[in-house]
């Protein structure tokens, strides 16, 4: 794509989904399997109950992540990647080799230096 030319709709809408805070997270602990939600909040410790539900609800409307309720006891509920989101499986892959090489991992007990804009 040449300096100047318009940004591809689809490819800005991607970006945009996928860059949105947690959400990379939440895919990556999804690649792994199907999880109930404690599993992907204990994955993820610093996200909040409100922003997880949240993101996992965006997920879902994108087509990315199935919602499933369980009914035995003790009832609960279990995200799972959809064809689309185990598509992503090579892209995260790649982020995670980037980051390796390019990257510094942050200090312990200090959140990341990326704001998020709200």
């Amino acid at each position: 794509m040449a300096a100047g030319s318009p940004l591809c709709p689809r490819y800005h809408h991607a970006v945009e989904l996928l860059g949105r805070r947690w959400a990379g997270a939440i895919i990556r602990l999804l690649l792994s399997g199907p999880a109930r939600y404690n599993q992907l909040r204990a994955g993820i410790p610093e996200i909040s109950d409100r922003m997880l539900a949240e993101r996992l609800k965006e997920l879902e409307l994108e087509g990315l992540v199935m919602r499933t309720v369980i009914p035995e006891p003790p009832i609960g509920v279990e995200y799972a990647l959809t064809e689309k989101g185990r598509a992503l499986e090579a892209p995260v892959t790649a982020i995670g080799k980037w980051a390796e090489r390019w990257l510094r991992a942050p200090e312990p007990g200090r959140r990341s230096r990326v704001k998020s804009r709200k």
